[in-house]
């Protein structure tokens, strides 16, 4: 049975069945799921209880996205394009940010952890040798020990690349960007990916005067290229201004308190009052202990499909969420929790044979086949699966089917001038969805049905027999059915 340990590190019950570092959305399910299996756990923090996604990752910045969306939805329906042409309210914007960022306070999140029977000991965690954590609390240095696991989900942190000047210029990262107390009248962000696209559309409609640099030859690279070319079209036409091609080279900030000069390739120069880079994120890996236990300190965790890290002898120790670079989502790393905390109790009772097939109980195989996600743009991008690019690299025989979303009626009555686009892979020799891409307002609400699709591998025949309601976005699918069939 789990013992009774305070927020504070106080002492309690040494040993576990369960020891979870990190207490964002993937430890906490981990920790859930292996209590509800039968085992106890204790989850250890740094930080804030509910991690980044909670307090400066999904939820603020969603926050401060949704009132950017709801407005320019107003501005295309007949009736309300007036009243929605005024600025956005932006002391109320990031108020409703705040709330949903709890005030940066874990109260509730704690609350939650005890009355789930989760043990919580907040303090630096390191490994220190096979199922063997040591605690630096307030209050003293607490062994743990795990009778059967420890589980890694201390997630990612943003990267800064090795520029000139850039530390001593204090740029914004996610975090600054998802909770700035006010909004700077230029911004420059660096990073065409989902969170430069996201804060760019932020913080352009609050006021900031935005320029996007974006290295490659476009944004969203990771997704159909007509993505970042449609989101690309809405950042200009805000008045943000987008560069490709670019680079930076160096950034300085004279005054502490003055602004900053990002200097480029060729040796332009533009001045701002924040700089984002959003350049790519890193495992918090690197003061966990990983050298006691054989493995590299700061490394992203290989695992197999259980999300056991590969290498450990004994098998003891797991790697959930962003550690292990399989996808650097918080749906997937509350998937891989799920996944991995059924795996850990099975073991635990004593069972050899699991589930770990194509899509079994104990495998993540969602992790490579059928990934969700939404940029939160507007218009918003919605995607699942393979591209069409990833589906040629891996070798499937496809047919790449679009269709103008524009041209669905459920579209036009949404919004005056709806314009979107949507796209299927079709795997040739089994007639099932290897991927779905939509870019257009609204069309988030619509990724689920694709994530079905495409995870539960379901015929194009019998895709036929799933009626869309009319006159709504989602006969998107028949329209795309058609096309296929043509």
């Amino acid at each position: 049975m789990p013992g009774t340990t305070g927020a504070d590190g106080s002492a309690g019950q040494d040993t576990y069945d369960v020891i979870v570092l990190g207490a964002g959305p993937t430890g906490e399910n981990v920790a859930d799921r292996a209590h509800a299996l039968g085992l106890s756990a204790v989850i250890v923090e740094s930080e804030l209880v509910g991690g980044e996604c909670s307090y400066w990752a999904c939820m603020p910045s969603k926050a401060l996205l949704r009132p950017v969306t709801a407005r320019a939805d107003a501005r295309r329906v007949p009736g309300l394009h007036q009243a929605a042409s005024a600025p956005l309210d932006t002391k109320a914007v990031l108020a409703h940010r705040d709330a949903y960022a709890s005030h940066w306070k874990d109260d509730g999140q704690v609350q939650w952890l005890d009355s789930a029977g989760i043990d919580f000991v907040r303090g630096r965690a390191r490994l220190d040798g096979p199922r063997r954590v040591v605690v630096a609390t307030d209050g003293g240095e607490r062994a743990l020990t795990a009778r059967h696991a420890v589980a890694v989900c201390t997630g990612s942190r943003a990267v800064l690349p090795d520029l000139p000047g850039l530390t001593a210029a204090r740029p914004w990262t996610s975090r600054e960007a998802t909770s700035a107390r006010s909004v700077p009248p230029r911004l420059v962000v660096v990073g065409g990916g989902v969170v430069g696209v996201e804060m760019a559309t932020a913080w352009r409609a609050l006021g900031s005067a935005v320029t996007l640099l974006v290295r490659g030859g476009g944004l969203l690279p990771k997704m159909e290229p007509f993505a970042g070319e449609l989101v690309c079209e809405a950042l200009t036409e805000a008045g943000a201004v987008v560069r490709t091609g670019t680079s930076v080279t160096a950034v300085r900030r004279e005054m502490p308190n003055g602004p900053a000069t990002v200097v480029l390739d060729g040796g332009e120069q533009i001045v701002a009052d924040e700089v984002l880079f959003a350049t790519g994120r890193a495992p918090r890996t690197d003061d966990l202990g990983l050298e006691t236990v054989g493995l590299e300190p700061g490394s992203w965790l290989e695992v197999d499909d259980t999300c056991r890290v590969r290498g450990v002898a004994d098998g003891w120790l797991y790697g959930v969420g962003d550690v292990n670079h399989r996808a650097l989502l918080t749906h997937q790393g509350k998937y891989q929790a799920r996944i991995a905390g059924a795996a850990i109790a099975a073991r635990a009772q004593g069972t050899t044979d699991l589930d770990t097939g194509r899509w079994g109980a104990h495998a993540a195989t969602a992790d490579l086949a059928a990934v969700p996600q939404v940029v939160f743009t507007d218009p918003e991008v919605a995607s699942v699966g393979l591209t069409a690019a990833e589906a040629e690299r891996a070798g499937h025989r496809t047919r790449v089917v679009d269709y103008d979303l524009g041209n669905v009626a459920g579209a036009g009555l949404y919004a005056d001038g709806y314009r979107g686009r949507a796209r299927m892979i079709v795997d040739l020799d089994r007639e099932v969805l290897l991927g779905v891409t939509f870019v257009g307002p609204a069309v988030g609400e619509l990724l689920h049905s694709a994530t079905v699709a495409v995870a539960g591998e379901v015929p194009l025949a019998r895709l036929w027999h799933a009626v869309p309601s009319y006159p709504t976005i989602s006969e998107v699918w028949l329209r795309l059915l058609e096309t296929y069939r043509g």
